[in-house]
């Protein structure tokens, strides 16, 4: 059980363990304008070609039946309850579109979650757009650390961890969901805000990058993606993720991984 086909408003019939973090990437509710700041609204990702089929379209049709209230909820049941100890608290991951910060800070305070820091995270790189060279063109995409009273569980191992953070490029994974987070940064912020054996929670799993990432990392994961295709996909991936972390741990390299590169040498 650990990515789930369903809507996280039923997580109550999954008796799902709680959750020392939980990261979600909420929809954006950009409607028909979803892809105007990805190369897809071009054909062949250049606006010399003119506009694809994707332009004026929106991400997903189940966007606008995405209910704040009720995903706050389940991230506050879901999240365990601080410990007595000093930086051992859970805490919840969210990345959100600009202006939605205000409103999920608003409402976390609803739901007992009265803290937050604000993440930035900075790319080196900016989807083409119409007319890039006469106007400024954003980089970031941003988001927001929420908890209760305490401080969160931080194993920063001594390092100074700035709220503006560097977003890699992975040209080497495969891209499954038009919203999916790079995996390194997944891993990242897993290991700022958990230890190895925690459980990590992602409601809206879209590719599965979260679940990969914990397991990656010795983390338990669990996710909701209600998206047939996506869900399949994710699936699929999170199980050949498995078969190379345990094929690294019997031989030393992933096999799997030689052999779509070489398959003469098997």
């Amino acid at each position: 059980m650990t990515l789930i086909r369903d809507h996280f408003q039923n997580f109550k019939s999954y008796q799902l363990p709680k959750a020392q973090l939980i990261i979600a990437d909420v929809p954006y509710n950009l409607g028909n304008y979803a892809y105007a700041s990805n190369p897809s609204w071009y054909v062949d990702g250049d606006n010399k070609n003119g506009e694809s089929d994707k332009a004026g379209k929106t991400f997903f049709d189940t966007d606008l039946d995405f209910r704040p209230a009720e995903f706050m909820h389940f991230c506050s049941t879901m999240l365990i309850k601080e410990p007595k100890g000093k930086k051992e608290a859970p805490c919840m991951v969210l990345f959100c579109e600009f202006e939605q910060q205000f409103q999920y800070i608003e409402l976390a305070k609803r739901y007992g979650l009265n803290n937050y820091i604000n993440l930035v995270f900075r790319k080196n790189f900016s989807a083409q757009v119409l007319k890039a060279n006469m106007k400024i063109v954003g980089n970031c995409e941003y988001g927001l650390v929420l908890y209760r009273e305490k401080l969160p569980k931080f194993r920063n191992n001594g390092k100074m961890i700035f709220n503006c953070i560097e977003w890699p490029r992975e040209n080497d994974v495969e891209k499954i969901h038009p919203t999916q987070k790079p995996l390194k940064l997944l891993e990242y912020l897993i290991e700022i805000f958990t230890d190895p054996g925690d459980i990590v929670i992602d409601p809206v799993a879209g590719s599965g990058s979260t679940i990969v990432a914990a397991e990656n990392l010795g983390r338990k994961a669990h996710g909701f993606e209600i998206k047939k295709d996506f869900h399949s996909a994710a699936c699929k991936w999170i199980e050949e993720s498995r078969i190379v972390r345990d094929e690294i741990a019997r031989f030393g390299y992933a096999k799997t991984k030689l052999e779509k590169i070489n398959p003469i040498l098997f």
